[in-house]
């Protein structure tokens, strides 16, 4: 089983790589929960229309992974994404730490960990330089990732 799931997290990684958001959100349980600093948790169909709307906007974006590891339920990755943050035009290089479960051969939990103070500094410029740190800012960062994918999913019908 570990090669299945090690297999899954690299079939993942692989569509990332090609902005193929159909196939991620194809490697998800229907009930799995996603979470990072930037979104927050996210649940079940949540979950791939955060990746098509990213893998739509991206810009400049490359994306690497190494170090996947994986057991008969648990597994872990390392990827850095680079690409362009959208919303400001600055170049962003994100370095993050995936944990996975699985249940039934699919993603059941997958929670990303990165700095995002480091991410907002990048991201925003000065204002993330100098405030980024501060729950304030971060809590906003959050209602504006909800925000955008909201309206992504009130489009998408």
């Amino acid at each position: 089983m570990s090669d299945t799931h090690a297999a899954l997290i690299t079939r993942f990684y692989e569509a990332f790589q090609k902005l193929d958001a159909e196939t991620m959100a194809a490697c998800y349980a229907s009930d799995a929960v996603f979470s990072d600093p930037a979104f927050g948790e996210l649940r079940g169909a949540e979950i791939g229309d955060m990746w098509r709307m990213l893998t739509q906007r991206a810009q400049d974006f490359s994306l690497t992974f190494d170090h996947v590891v994986a057991d008969g339920s648990t597994g872990s990755a390392h990827w850095i994404a680079h690409y362009v943050f959208t919303q400001s035009g600055n170049r962003v290089v994100n370095d993050i730490q995936a944990r996975f479960v699985f249940a039934n051969g699919l993603i059941a939990e997958h929670r990303d960990s990165f700095d995002l103070w480091r991410w907002s500094r990048q991201a925003l410029g000065a204002k993330g330089t100098l405030l980024g740190w501060t729950p304030f800012v971060q809590n906003a960062i959050r209602q504006q990732a909800r925000k955008g994918l909201a309206a992504f999913r009130a489009k998408r019908g």
